[in-house]
């Protein structure tokens, strides 16, 4: 069935909006009446641009309406001041007022009627006798939450004979408050669990935070070092890690106050830490068993190493920024920008001193302290007399072999000649280990010069190490020159400082074999992607994967269980590989290294701790008390049913799970089924949030609303330097001149939700979430509305009892056939995980069938209607209540709840103590009805045409009530109008409507203009002045010149060679009827010009003669 109805070049008149976003809209499929039948087209381009045109400006209204509201708010609050002042005023010994009835007359009401009593905390909410006639965020929020949990309505039961449904919460970092990502993943996973739990499953959330090794120590660092001029150095490592201790302490608190204000109905009797004792416990588990399968080992290797943080980082924690030429950045630790993008020349003197030297290039001057050779191309002819010769390094006298080398060395490029520094470049130290050469660390771990690098620079940083090098080549004459040169440079994800490739003993896991089992389970469809596209990126990350480096030189964190023997003969700590012992505990450890080694020996545990990944990666099997899988959780709810989390750790987290949860669990299980990646949140211009930028907003400021100065409080409280502080106080006074207005979790969660649609990014735009706080009152005022019209002695029917819609009014019967259609469509949507679709699907039938339709259809029924019809109305309307409700319900908590509890319940009949635990909606047979949804097709496009008309018409008094014809071109179009007189009546604000048959009338009704609904039905408005005559002839002209040019186009075709033919008797058949109806259109068209022309000439006649 089509959703729009139009002609192609007329306005186009809706009929019923397959959903769009009244701020964002989607692709819309639009159905056409034309000449060559009814066609589906996607929305031309121009259009397109027009309604981003008129979304902007609707966007634009909402602030000066928030400013209303707020008004309209502090008068009432003001108001309630009063009365309750006026009251005290009456002493002590005035007696309790009763309750106020409702009144009629609104200069009666009682204001406190309508404010919620206060609710102690954890009881069910004490609702206002009276609904508030504006939707409140604060005041319809506040309560439910704390009773839904008291009320244990989040935890799942392990002992259950429901099927399960789990999900782990991504644990978010202890190091600071929720951003939007966050509350992303909390909008989804929650829709996710509530409409799970509604559909009968045993559904478990489980909620868990991450320790997050590295971003929590260089905060806690960082807050040292401004409050205390204290580094970590300054205190033992229990001290540093009792201050760790207290940073956590506080900011969970935080993190979980937000997580319960965001409506997240998490299972809390089962909240995890990563380094509390069941995890801890799990990790070293998980670290013995792989050292004893020969997975993880020791080696020394060239590592990623951020000197700012002075530790390894993953392959996956570097992040590359591309240079073409010389560019300054700034570095931490370095007050003024360093250059990168330049390519340095300089020449290394030949032993002999004969004069003679070999020039080599770098981007790295500073790493030619640690060069130990001097590659060339074997078959370099130039260089054939320097194979075995040596260069003098002219800093500290070191001889540098000169080395053939054809793998390396491309004898095109530069000088053909390349200086090797095997500690410090991937490249160099693959050669290093081929030629045998030396390999020279020249830097601290805090990215100084050390003793190796020479006297004259020990003790610079790295960067001004570069620079005093350049000057020393000058002096000595060296020096050849610098230019641009594109570049790849590595920095770290974390501090942004630039990586230095650094030799370091560290911890390995080998992935090979994980990785192609992971791979398996994607190929085979055991485990599902979605969107579907990021299982090309799966492959292509695991097929190409490294060993992991799993040790970092951090105090926070899961110490490595590995204890070092050191024996009479050792020449230092670590030296021999062998004499590691890897334990559960010291004990063991001991045990085992007395039984290798005899007594004498000195146990030192290894201070470096373990990858905050690696912990994560057994997140999913921890919780649910794994190593012990005999547990009621871990037997109850493993495998996990869903991960869902940000496309951005597909590799760092989700491949880990997989790969880790595949290898530890009894019979290789994949720890989830599905793996849901939602996009990354960005600003409204589409930047990457940073609070550098002062575009991070925290989702209490949306839900609470923040004025300027207190977004600006926050940024001040942070830990951004002067510079960074400036810039983003001055950002966030560009994007937030009025600072952020109050909108509530259920807007913002919705707003969220529906934004999933997009790909890989989300550009999110604040008044769109203020749109959604609009439709909340809208949806609030709908319902208070309803219940007025059900009155207070009405009863709903039995929930046993089925609604037999044939016996009820058309709009009733109507409704509740597309309320069937949408929850088979939300159901289909949610069981795909298309949740944008899901909740465009509900707000559609919402706002365009229910508020613009139905209410207003139905008012005749509560004025002066039968007896039977009105109870018919009512319960259409009751059950259109609670089911959309039901069907909302986890796109927007607490709105629903309020608005459900509100409604009257069934007698003799135990009603659930929530909307959350109630059955989700599900299809009910005799509910469809087609041919109703056709009929109402035919009344909605018809008022559409009305009130086009009137809205092209009348330029003042638009609500006035005009009569109306409507001219049937058959019987069938004519019953139908005729049937749903009514309703046409009603939503197109008419006085009257009168149905007129094709044939049996003479004439059109004078002075009215005319609009088509469909090829068999036109629809005439009459005023009682005179018409604007020229635009009505306007359209006229455009209508025929349309159906002019589709009328050639198909004579043009029928009349073809080989037409009769060659083509098919059906499609000529459709053809032919095609052109008869453009030919009926062309006449009726015509005719009406003659008619008004006629008209426009009979009123200047009457105008003369009374002249």
């Amino acid at each position: 069935m089509s959703t729009f109805k139009r002609d192609k070049k007329e306005k186009k008149h809706i009929v019923a909006a397959k959903f769009s976003l009244s701020l964002g809209q989607k692709r819309l499929f639009v159905c056409s009446p034309t000449a060559s039948g009814t066609m589906c087209e996607t929305i031309d381009e121009k259009k397109r641009k027009k309604e981003e045109k008129a979304r902007e400006k609707e966007l634009k209204k909402l602030k000066a309406l928030e400013k209303a509201k707020k008004k309209q708010e502090e008068e009432a609050k003001k108001k309630l001041e009063e009365v309750k002042a006026k009251e005290a005023n009456h002493g002590t010994n005035a007696s309790p007022k009763k309750k106020s009835p409702k009144r009629d007359d609104a200069s009666e009401e009682n204001p406190e009627d309508f404010v919620d009593p206060e609710t102690p905390l954890g009881e069910r909410k004490r609702l206002s006798s009276q609904m508030a006639k504006q939707y409140s965020p604060a005041a319809v929020e506040k309560s439910w939450y704390a009773w839904w949990e008291k009320g244990d309505l989040f935890k799942a039961d392990a002992k259950s004979s429901k099927p399960p449904f789990t999900i782990v919460l991504p644990p978010p970092n202890v190091t600071g408050d929720l951003h939007l990502g966050h509350a992303l993943t909390v909008a989804i996973e929650d829709t996710i669990i509530r409409w799970k739990r509604m559909s009968g499953y045993n559904a478990l959330w489980v909620p868990g935070m991450d320790h997050a090794g590295i971003a929590t120590q260089t905060v806690v660092e960082k807050k040292l070092a401004r409050d205390e001029k204290l580094t970590r150095q300054d205190l033992t490592r229990e001290g540093f890690l009792n201050e760790v201790w207290k940073w956590k302490d506080e900011h969970t608190c935080t993190i979980l106050k937000q997580l319960r204000r965001l409506g997240a109905s998490l299972d809390w009797s089962r909240e995890c830490f990563t380094m509390d004792e069941q995890t801890s416990k799990a990790v070293t588990e998980t670290f013995v068993r792989l050292f004893e399968e020969g997975l993880i080992y020791r080696d020394i290797r060239l590592v990623h190493w951020d000197c700012h943080l002075k530790t390894a980082v993953s392959d996956d924690e570097v992040e590359y920024m591309d240079i073409k030429e010389k560019t300054l950045l700034n570095v931490p630790g370095y007050e003024k920008p360093v250059e990168f993008g330049l390519l340095t020349s300089f020449a290394y003197p030949l032993e002999g001193g004969l004069g003679e030297e070999v020039v080599v290039a770098t981007t790295r001057v500073e790493t030619m302290l640690g060069d130990t050779a001097i590659a060339i191309h074997p078959d370099d002819a130039r260089y054939k007399h320097l194979h075995g010769k040596f260069a003098v390094h002219p800093f500290n006298g070191r001889r540098l072999p000169i080395i053939c080398d054809g793998t390396l060395v491309d004898p095109d490029f530069g000088t053909g000649c390349v200086k090797i520094t095997p500690a410090h470049d991937p490249n160099d130290c693959e050669l290093g280990k081929r030629h045998n050469l030396e390999f020279i660390n020249i830097f601290t771990d805090d990215g100084k010069i050390n003793t190796k690098g020479g006297p004259d620079f020990t003790g610079m940083p790295r960067f001004a190490a570069r620079e005093a090098l350049v000057e020393a080549l000058k002096k000595q004459g060296l020096y050849r020159g610098a230019e641009n040169k594109e570049m790849r440079l590595g920095l770290c994800q974390r501090t942004k400082d630039v990586i230095e490739p650094m030799i370091k003993p560290q911890w390995y896991l080998n992935c090979s074999m994980m990785a192609k089992e992971a791979l398996n389970v994607a190929e085979s469809k055991k485990l599902e992607f979605i969107p579907k596209q990021y299982t090309a990126e799966w492959t292509r990350w695991l097929e190409n994967i490294r060993d992991w480096c799993i040790s970092r030189q951090l105090v926070w964190g899961h110490r490595i269980p590995a204890w070092y023997a050191c024996l009479e003969e050792d020449e230092r700590f670590g030296a021999y590989n062998d004499h590691w012992i890897v334990a559960r505990n010291e004990e063991e450890a001991r045990k085992e290294a007395a039984e290798k080694f005899g007594d004498k020996f000195e146990l030192t545990q290894d201070e470096d701790v373990l990858d905050t990944w690696f912990s994560s990666g057994i997140f999913p099997l921890s919780v649910l008390g794994w190593p012990d899988e005999t547990t009621d959780d871990f037997k109850a709810f493993y495998p996990t049913s869903l991960i869902e989390t940000g496309h951005d750790i597909l590799f760092f987290w989700v491949a880990r799970m997989v790969m880790m949860g595949m290898k530890l669990s009894s019979g290789g299980v994949v720890p989830f089924s599905k793996v849901y990646l939602h996009p990354m949140v960005r600003d409204s211009r589409g930047r990457k949030m940073s609070k550098s930028r002062g575009n991070v907003i925290d989702p209490i400021d949306i839900i609470e609303g923040a004025t300027l100065d207190a977004l600006r409080k926050r940024l001040e409280k942070g830990n951004l330097d002067p510079k960074e502080l400036a810039t983003a106080i001055k950002s966030q006074r560009e994007d937030f001149p009025d600072g952020i207005s109050e909108c509530g979790v259920d807007a913002l969660r919705f707003a969220l939700v529906s934004y999933t649609a997009q790909s890989d990014k989300i550009n999110l735009d604040i008044l769109r979430v203020v749109g959604y706080r609009q439709w909340c009152n809208k949806l609030w005022n709908a319902v208070r509305f309803a219940l007025i019209r059900l009155g207070d002695g009405y009863t709903p029917p039995p929930p046993t009892m089925v609604l037999s819609p044939e016996t009820m009014p058309f709009s009733c019967q109507w409704i509740l056939s597309e309320l069937n259609k949408t929850i088979s469509k939300t159901v289909e949507s949610l069981d795909a995980f298309d949740l944008s679709e899901a909740a465009n699907t509900v707000y559609a039938w919402w706002q365009y069938q229910f508020c613009d339709v139905f209410i207003e259809a139905i008012k005749p029924y509560f004025a002066n209607a039968a007896a039977s019809e009105r109870a018919h109305a009512q319960d259409a309307l009751w059950v259109s209540l609670e089911t959309g409700l039901r069907l909302l319900h986890p796109f927007m908590p607490f709105v629903t709840e309020e608005l459900w509890q509100r409604l009257p319940s069934p007698k003799d009949c135990e009603r659930k103590a929530s909307i959350m635990i109630c059955d989700y909606p599900s299809p009910i047979e005799n509910w469809t009805n087609e041919k109703v949804e056709k009929e109402m097709e035919t009344v909605l496009s018809t008022v559409k045409c009305l009130r086009a008309l009137r809205a092209a018409l009348l330029e003042k008094h638009k609500n006035e009530r005009l009569p109306a014809f409507a001219l049937c071109e058959n019987n069938v179009t004519s019953e139908i109008v005729k049937s749903h007189e009514l309703e046409i009546r009603i939503l197109a604000n008419l006085s009257s409507l009168e149905v007129l048959l094709k044939g049996e009338h003479a004439a059109a009704p004078a002075g009215s203009a005319v609009e088509t609904v469909n090829e068999n039905l036109k629809v005439y408005l009459k005023l009682d002045r005179a018409i604007n005559t020229e635009a009505e002839q306007e359209k006229f002209r455009n209508k025929i010149a349309e159906l002019e040019k589709q009328k050639n186009k198909l004579q043009k075709m029928m009349s073809a060679s080989g037409y009769q033919d060659k083509v098919p008797a059906h499609i000529k058949e459709d053809n032919a009827t095609k052109l008869a109806k453009i030919l009926q259109e062309f006449d009726f068209f015509h005719k009406e010009s003659a008619r008004l022309l006629a008209e426009t000439g009979n009123q200047q006649m009457e105008d003369l003669q009374l002249q």
